[in-house]
């Protein structure tokens, strides 16, 4: 199946460390070659990657591990095809817009009968994917139900968290999603996460001889969690979240989910 990456941070924050782990997965040290992806959000705006090569030889993949981009909110996918042909529209992460918001998924997974299951209205899939698929539907579900208004926070992810619960149904369906601001993650079978905060330590890649000392490039307030589908480091304590377990992080912190 395919790999996700999340990071949720208080400032500005690059993920290139986190992202050249990640790379090597898509076709090098993992059998993840079917494409990549990443979205940065930047204020309201967000800028997306994507490539349907494999991430451990894109030249995208290699510019955005060189180029540290910042920023608070970001998602990162690399896609080991089992539903839809391996191309550009049916490489994750998806967008959309709702609220005034872009919206950003990714999956990790495989959904059966999800075109009869997940009826589609109004957010019609450009690709083929069941990714995208159940995608549209939870944006339709979330219109149908709140309208032109968006809920409060708690209202809103306890939403999503029971339809994702629904859609797990179908299959297996680990989940990130983020409109800029908070960061949801669903765990269907496979899910960890780290927050890094004062006192930093120095940290080894899994998949890559790289060693970063976080002391150094980090301010003694910063605050970052990195969502992962497995742990990209070997000397730090990662979280594994239970299977049906959500969590929302905001500024780097989980501020509620479901309990531990």
């Amino acid at each position: 199946m395919c790999e996700l990456l999340a990071m949720s941070a208080n400032v500005p924050t690059d993920i290139c460390f986190s992202f050249a782990g990640l790379m090597q997965r898509g076709g090098n040290t993992g059998p993840h070659k079917d494409g990549w992806g990443v979205t940065f959000y930047e204020g309201k705006g967000c800028r997306s990657f994507k490539d349907p090569m494999p991430s451990a030889e894109s030249k995208i993949a290699q510019l955005v591990t060189d180029y540290p981009i910042k920023s608070e909110s970001v998602i990162c996918h690399i896609r080991q095809a089992n539903s839809g042909a391996v191309c550009l529209e049916n490489t994750h992460p998806f967008v959309r817009q709702l609220w005034g918001k872009n919206w950003t998924y990714a999956h990790n997974g495989q959904l059966k009968n999800f075109i009869e299951a997940l009826t589609v209205e109004h957010h019609i899939p450009v690709g083929t994917t069941d990714s995208e698929h159940a995608f549209c539907w939870l944006l339709d579900q979330l219109y149908i139900t709140f309208g032109r208004t968006q809920p409060a926070p708690e209202v809103l992810f306890n939403f999503i968290a029971d339809h994702a619960q629904q859609i797990n149904q179908l299959g297996v369906f680990n989940l990130i999603l983020s409109d800029g601001e908070s960061l949801f993650a669903f765990c269907s079978n496979n899910l960890h996460w780290i927050t890094r905060r004062a006192p930093f330590g120095q940290a080894q890649l899994i998949d890559a001889d790289i060693v970063v000392d976080f002391k150094q490039e980090t301010n003694s307030t910063d605050i970052v969690t990195v969502i992962a589908t497995q742990p990209l480091t070997n000397n730090e304590k990662w979280h594994k979240m239970e299977a049906g377990q959500w969590h929302v992080f905001n500024r780097g912190l989980c501020v509620f989910g479901s309990p531990t």
